[in-house]
């Protein structure tokens, strides 16, 4: 806490200071006037007006006079802003001024993205799309992915700790539960044009956030790495020339404390800088009844700063600098149940614990309660810079975006979720670098023909940082025993006794895209697409046993050898593909756009990172390497608007997936985090329906629904479920099973009044508004089981408060008001005896949160 309040305090000070520095202008004229409203010709009072460039503002009085002293010389512009009106740019030339404002009509607000490497509409762009304005962000408190899921029903998100974070779309992207560092992400997630390339980046808190877009579908032909199942592509603030600064402070229950600050102004006249901060803290949500701790807490800090260049009206430099930290004591998971395995008896895990004279804190996991020997442990460190150039070439814009981005991973983590030292340390610590290059080209060569053309290149370097640990302790032997031998009970015989692995992971991909924007008629359009991929990637793999009983009997060496062995490969692997995408678009009107859309999408050749499972004690060296994924897809959808304050779209769409790569757990305790392995074939297909309405000047609503049937067409080699583990097959055919992570039904509701008001002097807007997500069951397994099924749950979300553009404005919240107990992940231990565990929702939170805006 004493970080966040010195930096904060820094960045007052600082900005007091420069606002200071504008105080001390010479006094060159004074003007006064007056508001009106242009139809009634009556005063507004509380308009918001201040010149432009400066941070100096006034509000006029209950006879909407205002009056300002100013350096500034004639003339200068005002802008002039008001709840319910439209917001005016005034020139002064002289003093007295009489200002009409006109009412503003109730229209929805058009929302412009730049998916398309161009400005438009998100209601003309022929791409399913959702769109989070950072307003929305901060007022509901999404201040990360996981949260802002609960806007965007197609979206998954599931994270036992930030390496272990899986993100989805339509139930495609990243594999379920545990990940597997030797494949890439389906899902893109970029931040202001750099790509991401781990999963974990989406754990860590928005700084400063202009907008988030999320794209739905196979994205290759706009954007640099090529992603089969669709972009986050999320947008900060930017540096700006009009000097302004922004403080936020929130508290809630459970000791919540999260501050955040961002300033911004110009250096000199053509340089720009913007410095944003973040720090977020709150208390564990789990006790452990072992440690007497709270678990599962939040301590996270960001910064980002960025310097904004113009040397001319056609040149523009952006270089932005980032760095994030977390250390929870977290992302510890509760024992939710206990499933039979088809073992002998003795295997099963209520006999090993009776045997080890051993009981659970609790067998309700709404408890909250854990008694873990080893400590939870997530402590990653991640940051980067990029430097960004837009030059105006031709008809069109070249942007060149460079970058580098570093994560330090360093965890620890208690798998066998127990107070027993089954497994008594899991540690897989590890350091990534990246750096890419993306050189693009997008404009218009005259009114029938647009295009983007554009080439990227990537490479990163994963490895183990040096070691990635998993020992055995006390508790081990009885877990691990798979014979009646009283050879098990050898004290110290696995007390110690582990695993240390390198590894050393190098990617290099590059490509050359393009799509054409071809309007065939006034109504009729056309964009075809191309890609080209090139991706190489080479993989050293080591792992060694140590410590444990020193002994030169066979027969135990022999046991040793069934819990742990050693175990080396080398990979080197080589793919090239083509892939591309064609839509057909007709917009019959203003209000009404249809497109049809079919492309192939593509991901990379996977290598197995975490260790291979074994037969006979040899390790299965062809499951070394997965193929890549091949993607068809279709969809259909129109986006309307039936009126100027209503919008409706829908989307249909079927995506089939040839060697889909999953992940999947193995009773092999040396396998710990998972495999890789290809399933045959997968088939989505799902309908999703958004929609927005203003149903008068003070009541605005919008809703999200999506159905989503995702099923393996063919997976006749799966790993069987937890409950047939120990069973004759080793595998098993779950060909028409669902994916996991997938509900078939997910949505998203919420509702808005406002009117204007007028707190603490300054006028604004008075909100109360509500938001509700809700989705069905769904499985939490790669093999469809039983067990690991997670029950639907629905959660409402409320906040009241007042805004204002300038000055405080200040909101009073709740999440999950009702207090919904509900898990968001199941999955089992490692080794399988049949205990598994849940990532648990956070209970009922509540809090105020307070801004300035300056």
């Amino acid at each position: 806490m004493n970080k966040f309040i010195t930096l904060l305090l820094f960045l007052v000070v600082s900005t007091t200071a420069s606002f200071g520095q504008q105080v001390k202008s010479t006094i060159n004229s004074t003007l006064s006037g007056q508001v009106l409203d242009e139809k009634t010709k009556q005063p507004i009072p509380g308009v918001s007006l201040y010149i432009k460039g400066t941070t100096h503002g006034v509000i006029t009085d209950a006879e909407g006079h205002f009056y300002f002293q100013t350096g500034q010389k004639f003339p200068y512009s005002l802008v002039v802003s008001f709840i319910g009106y439209q917001k005016q740019d005034y020139i002064a030339e002289g003093t007295p001024v009489t200002i009409y404002l006109k009412e503003e009509a109730k229209e929805l607000e058009e929302i412009v993205v730049t998916s398309r490497r161009r400005k438009e509409s998100v209601q003309d762009v022929p791409i399913p799309i959702t769109v989070i304005g950072g307003a929305k962000v901060a007022e509901t408190g999404s201040f990360n992915v996981n949260r802002l899921k609960e806007f965007i029903p197609s979206v998954q998100l599931y994270s036992s700790n930030p390496r272990n974070t899986s993100l989805s779309i339509r139930g495609l992207g990243t594999t379920f539960g545990l990940t597997n560092d030797g494949i890439d992400p389906g899902v893109g997630f970029y931040v202001d044009g750099v790509y991401y390339a781990r999963p974990a980046a989406t754990t860590m808190d928005f700084i400063d956030i202009e907008q988030v877009e999320v794209l739905r579908g196979p994205q290759g032909t706009l954007f640099g790495k090529n992603t089969s199942a669709g972009n986050f592509n999320v947008t900060t603030k930017k540096a700006s020339f009009t000097p302004g600064a922004n403080f936020e402070l929130s508290y809630g229950n459970y000791g919540y404390i999260q501050a955040k600050a961002s300033v911004t102004g110009p250096l000199s006249k053509t340089l720009a800088a913007r410095i944003s901060f973040s720090g977020t803290q709150r208390d564990g949500l789990l006790y452990n009844v072992a440690t007497q701790q709270k678990v599962n807490d939040l301590n996270n800090l960001g910064l980002r700063s960025q310097l904004l260049f113009v040397p001319s009206d056609k040149v523009k430099f952006t270089l932005i600098g980032d760095f994030t930290q977390q250390n929870p004591n977290g992302y510890a998971q509760v024992i939710a149940g206990v499933a039979p395995t088809l073992r002998a008896s003795y295997r099963q895990f209520e006999n090993i614990i009776k045997d080890l004279n051993y009981q659970l804190p609790s067998r309700n996991p709404y408890d909250r309660l854990i008694d873990h020997d080893s400590p939870w442990r997530s402590g990653q460190k991640l940051g980067g810079v990029s430097l960004n150039a837009d030059i105006q070439l031709g008809p069109g814009t070249l942007t060149a975006t460079s970058a580098w981005r570093f994560w330090d991973w360093d965890p620890s983590n208690d798998r066998d979720f127990t107070g027993l030292q089954a497994l008594k340390t899991s540690a897989a610590t590890s350091y990534h670098e990246q750096w890419s290059q993306e050189l693009r080209w997008a404009g218009t060569f005259s009114s029938k023909l647009s295009a983007v053309f554009g080439a990227f290149v990537f490479g990163q370097n994963l490895k183990s940082n040096p070691d990635q640990t998993e020992e055995g302790g006390s508790a081990t032997w009885r877990f691990n025993q798979s014979t009646t031998s009283a050879l098990w009970k050898t004290p110290g015989l696995f007390e110690g006794y582990g695993i240390k692995t390198r590894s050393n992971l190098n990617t290099l991909s590059a490509a050359v895209f393009g799509q054409l924007d071809i309007a065939l008629t006034n109504k009729i359009s056309l964009m075809p697409g191309l890609r080209y991929n090139y991706d190489a990637k080479d993989l050293t793999y080591s792992r060694k046993t140590y410590g444990g009983l020193q002994t030169t009997d066979a027969a135990l060496i022999a046991l040793k050898k069934l819990v742990y062995s050693d175990q080396a490969f080398d990979a080197d692997v080589t793919d090239r593909n083509f892939s591309g995408q064609v839509t057909l678009a007709y917009k019959q009107s203003k209000n009404f756009n249809t497109f049809l859309t079919y492309s192939t999408g593509y991901k990379p050749v996977g290598l197995n990172l975490g260790g291979l499972p074994t037969l006979n004690g040899q390790p299965l060296l062809d499951l070394a390497t997965i193929k890549p994924e091949g993607t068809k897809h279709l969809e259909v959808g129109f986006k309307t608007r039936p009126s100027v304050n209503t919008t409706f779209n829908l989307t249909a769409y079927n995506t089939d997936i040839s060697d889909y790569q999953t992940l999947v757990q193995t009773p092999d305790p040396a396998v710990n985090r998972g495999y890789l392995a290809n399933a045959e074939g997968v088939r989505v297909r799902g309908i999703e329906v958004d929609g927005t309405l203003s149903l008068t000047k003070h009541f605005s609503f919008y809703g999200n629904v999506a159905y989503t049937d995702a099923i393996y067409t063919s997976f006749t080699n799966a790993p069987v479920p937890l409950e047939e583990t120990g069973g004759k097959a080793t595998f098993k055919d779950v060909s028409g099973g669902q994916l996991p992570g997938v509900s078939k039904w997910a949505t998203s509701f919420g509702a808005e009044f406002t009117s204007v008001a007028k707190v603490l002097g300054q006028t604004g807007e008075f909100y109360i508004a509500t938001d509700v997500y809700a989705r069905s069951d769904f499985s939490s397994s790669p093999s469809p089981s039983k067990y690991l099924n997670v029950e639907g749950y629905s959660l409402l979300n409320a906040r009241i408060g007042f805004r204002a553009a300038k000055g405080v404005s200040i909101s009073i919240w709740g999440r999950n008001v009702l207090d919904q107990n509900y898990f968001e992940q199941l999955l089992p231990a490692g080794g399988n005896a049949g205990q598994y565990a849940a990532v648990l929702g956070d209970q009922r939170t509540y809090g105020i949160t307070l801004r300035h805006s300056l």
